[in-house]
């Protein structure tokens, strides 16, 4: 029995790692791009010395790694399985969780089909069909996390301008249909990518599922400089 417990203790550090909200942020970040500890802290809201706790959590736990890059330390996912953890977590909460779909449609601003006028945001198109559009020219895929996340790994062909710039930058994008993305199914940054474009006439669709899920899926994934 003791054995047993030993063996069970090992898997629930897992658990552990994951047993916190602030934590699950992190994972999500890491899952875009390596980050030092400041710049991951500032992008989670969270302060520095909050980030490093959960931080050396999730380091004994084994779900990320450091590496050194002069006087700071870069953290990064410790594989794709855990990666795939992460997705597979929000999958479970999805089916299981009543509270999910409240909190979902709460954070993404969604306005529930049939109130009022229709939510732009709800509007979506899968990996194939984004492929397929591309491939016939009739889209132009856009990218809006981040530069750090944009040059980590994106969509090859991907027009890139983050969230907070694309109000100011609209004229850059060409005159046709535009799909846009960011980290994940839960990223807000998509949505509000679809609603602001839209407001401004220039027809929009987002992607079901960002750059995780793309990358999961076994997707060709290109990095460069914005």
């Amino acid at each position: 029995m003791r054995a047993k417990t030993l063996l069970f203790e090992q898997f629930a550090l897992v658990g552990k790692g994951l047993a916190h909200p602030a934590r699950l942020e992190l994972l999500d970040l890491l899952a875009q791009s390596e980050y030092a500890v400041e710049p991951l802290a500032a992008a989670a809201g969270l302060p520095l010395s909050t980030a490093s706790a959960h931080l050396k959590t999730l380091r004994s736990a084994q779900l990320v790694t450091t590496r050194r890059e002069g006087t700071r330390v870069v953290y990064a996912l410790a594989g794709d399985d855990v990666a795939a953890l992460l997705a597979r977590l929000r999958e479970v909460a999805d089916a299981r969780v009543d509270g999910v779909a409240v909190a979902r449609r709460a954070y993404l601003r969604l306005v529930p089909a049939g109130a009022g006028e229709a939510d732009p945001a709800w509007r979506e198109i899968g990996h194939d069909e984004l492929l397929s559009r591309v491939r016939q020219g009739r889209a132009v895929v856009l990218d809006v996390r981040p530069a750090r996340e944009y040059e980590a790994g994106h969509i090859p062909g991907a027009v890139h301008i983050p969230a907070d710039e694309l109000a100011t930058r609209i004229d850059e994008l060409p005159d046709t249909e535009i799909v846009a993305y960011c980290r994940g199914e839960y990223c807000v940054l998509s949505y509000d990518a679809v609603r602001l474009l839209t407001r401004q006439g220039r027809t929009a669709i987002r992607l079901a599922a960002g750059m995780l899920e793309w990358r999961l899926a076994g997707r060709p994934v290109e990095t460069s400089a914005a």
